[in-house]
Order: structure tokens, then sequence, then C-alpha cells
């Protein structure tokens, strides 16, 4: 089981402070007596009392993300993630080894992105991986045994101490401001990743996959109007050329994939020629907490 500060888990019944079970005893436990044990697979369930209203992706959808990321047709992009979250981490307090929080993991393969480069950095990263669904962390616990993987809730508060993250990731996943600000140290970072319009427009259409909002820019940027400030906005392009059967696991691995008919999907993906090019289209978006962001401008206006 990977190493848990007392700095950084809450109990998600009754908010105490969480610590390992004991030598050897693949669990969690509050002063209270609640305790979680670990999986087999390695990660600990948080869904508590009514678990969660939303629909976590489903075993199919998730080892069709799994495929789809393991052939490293987005490794750019996580490339670009990891990049960014190691400058940060790199410059947390030496003393402290800092914390990164990668919520709605799913299968880790962003976060294991993170963690090779802040290794190759020498920054020992201490990491949580977040989702709703087990399946995904089954596939997220084993490509990142040293990092805590917790099945949690984001809509719901966070299993984590006030101000004990430094970093926090959101790759394609939900974000809850509210609870973001509160885990977040002052100086910590928020790295969000959206589609923009256009994303694997070539494709997205006949398979069934959702399309982007026009909008989406400002909904993101009023979700977090109030707790955050941009600090940096950067356009990522990954031109692909897929097979049919990766057309088909990345129409099954996006949301579109609970609703989607497999029957249709699976027509398309026979018509189609041996190679399709696809336009990837992401938006990589850095965000500091409000406060340390008014720091700053008061800085400015003294200077």
């Amino acid at each position: 089981m990977p190493p848990v500060s007392p700095d950084l888990l809450l109990c998600p019944v009754c908010r105490a402070r969480l610590a390992p079970g004991g030598p050897g005893v693949p669990a969690l436990k509050c002063p209270a007596g609640h305790s979680f044990d670990a999986a087999k697979q390695g990660y600990f369930n948080f869904l508590v009392g009514k678990g969660t209203v939303f629909e976590a992706d489903s075993a199919y959808m998730v080892a069709a993300r799994f495929e789809f990321l393991g052939a490293g047709h987005y490794r750019p992009l996580a490339d670009a993630v990891a990049e960014l979250s190691a400058r940060f981490l790199a410059g947390v307090d030496p003393q402290t080894p800092p914390v990164v929080l990668d919520a709605g993991t799913g299968t880790g393969h962003y976060l294991r992105a993170v963690l090779d480069q802040a290794a190759l950095d020498r920054t020992p990263a201490r990491a949580i991986g977040l989702d709703i669904s087990k399946f995904a962390l089954r596939r997220a616990a084993k490509l990142n045994p040293e990092a805590v993987n917790l099945v949690s809730d984001v809509w719901q508060p966070l299993p984590l101490g006030d101000g004990s993250v430094d970093v926090i990731t959101v790759v394609f996943a939900p974000r809850n401001p509210n609870e973001f600000v509160r885990v977040l140290r002052p100086v910590g970072r928020l790295i969000v990743v959206t589609p923009r319009p256009g994303h694997l427009q070539e494709v997205a259409g006949q398979s069934g996959m959702l399309g982007i909002e026009p909008t989406k820019d400002e909904r993101l940027a009023a979700s977090l109007e109030g707790h955050f400030s941009t600090l940096s906005t950067d356009d990522l392009d990954v031109p692909l050329l897929l097979s049919p059967d990766d057309v088909l696991r990345l129409a099954l691995m996006g949301p579109a994939g609970h609703h989607l008919n497999r029957d249709a999907l699976l027509a398309f993906a026979a018509g189609l020629p041996p190679r399709t090019a696809v336009s990837a289209r992401f938006r990589i978006s850095v965000f500091e907490p409000r406060a340390k962001a008014a720091d700053n401008d008061l800085a400015t206006f003294a200077n």
C-alpha cells in the first residue's frame, strides 16, 4: 500500500484524519473506527451512504479507453500535462514532498505521465487518483501503484485536508471549484484539459460522439469564477491516423459510450478505410486560487 501522510486523507464518513491500519494491513482507519479495506486490485472505495447519483464508466468503456490511451494516441497531451504539472510541483518547498491530485483519473494514464516526469526531475511527488468508476480504478491502481487510488465522487466533499494539494489535474472530467480551491494550497495550480471546437470532427457525428459546445470555454470560466483566476491557456492539436478499431474505441471511451448503439457503431466502423485521419484539438488551461491572484494584483498596484 502506498504511504499515506496524515495531512492528506480524511474519512469520508466523519471527516477525521485517516491513517494506515497497521504494518502489512491494507486498510485505512480513522480514530472513530471507520475502516476502509483496499480492494485486491489496490484501490480504496470511499463511496459511502448512497454512493453517487452519477453514472460511472462501465467496464467496456474503461477497456476501450485503456487500449486507446495505451496505444499512445494522446501521448502528446499526456506529455504536455506532465510537463506543466512537473514545473509547478518542482517549485514546492523541497522539505515537503509535493502532492498531485488527478481528479477523474480514469485509467490513470495522465497521472502516470505526471509521475514519470516528476521522477525525471527528481521531484518526489505524492499522488492521489480519484474517480467514481471502480472499473477505471482497477486499471489505474495497477498502472500507478505508488499513488493512492480512490473511488470517490468529485461532487461530494473531497476526502482531503484543507490546503493539502499542490497541483490538481482534470482531463476531460467534472470540476468542483468549491472543493478544488479548499484542498489546494494558496500557491497551488489547477490544470484543466477540455476539447476545442472541431475535436474529432471527422468521425464524431457519424459515430454518435457528443459534439463540442460552442460556448464551452465561457462555461468553464464561469464555473470557476469567484474561486480561480486564469494564468494561461494553450491549444494543442494532435493529428491522428486511426484504424477502424481505434475509431470504435474512441467513440466508446467517452461520455457518449453510455448511450451509443453498439450495433450501429460496429456497422459504422466496419465501413471505414484501413486508416482515417482525425484531428484531436485540446485546450490546456492553468488556474490559480483567487486569493493568490488578488495578492498578485495588490503587489502590481503597489509597485
